[in-house]
């Protein structure tokens, strides 16, 4: 998806909905994080009460002038809270929520496919896979830097998937690390 505009001050796209919004300051960013969290989907599993449906993903581009007529600097942060892998059979899903948990692994299977290409050095990264790897391609290659949180559960029962979320993140960490080959970004 291509971006909606820019302005001198933010461009805001809350959600792979994509929505736009100028901002000039951070009090008016507020309200739309707000209103994304809003549109989240969750939803209650065997496994997770509060089991988010749906990846989020908030991606800001700043543009700063230096100066009258100075050089124009432009960045983007990206937040984003991916929905954890869910295996089927443990969460008891079923109908929509079954929709959405094969769509949820399936992007998260697109992004640990870009992750090991990125890892290997490839010369194809699948970006365009998923929408989620495709809206981050800027977030995870050229000259970006990448600080992932990985939440886990402490009950015994849920040892496997934290075990499994991990690994992941040792995986993302590994290739963050050596991707020394500068992918150029949009």
């Amino acid at each position: 998806s291509e971006p909606l505009g820019i302005s001198r001050r933010a461009v805001v796209f809350a959600g792979l909905g994509l929505k736009s919004t100028r901002v000039a300051t951070a009090e008016e960013v507020a309200p739309l994080l707000a209103a994304a969290q809003r549109v989240r989907s969750t939803a209650s599993t065997k496994m997770n009460d509060r089991s988010s449906r749906s990846h989020y993903v908030f991606r800001m581009r700043i543009r700063r002038r230096e100066g009258e007529g100075g050089e124009c600097r432009e960045s983007e942060l990206y937040l984003v809270d991916l929905a954890g892998s869910e295996r089927v059979k443990e969460s008891g899903v079923s109908g929509e929520q079954m929709v959405e948990a094969r769509a949820i692994n399936k992007s998260l299977s697109s992004l640990g496919d870009v992750v090991a290409a990125l890892a290997s050095g490839a010369k194809h990264v699948p970006f365009r896979n998923s929408k989620l790897t495709h809206l981050m391609q800027n977030a995870l290659s050229g000259s970006s830097k990448t600080l992932m949180f990985v939440n886990i559960s402490p009950l015994a029962k849920h040892y496997n998937e934290s075990v499994s979320s991990l690994r992941f993140a040792q995986k993302v960490n590994g290739c963050l690390s050596s991707n020394k080959r500068g992918l150029p970004g949009k």
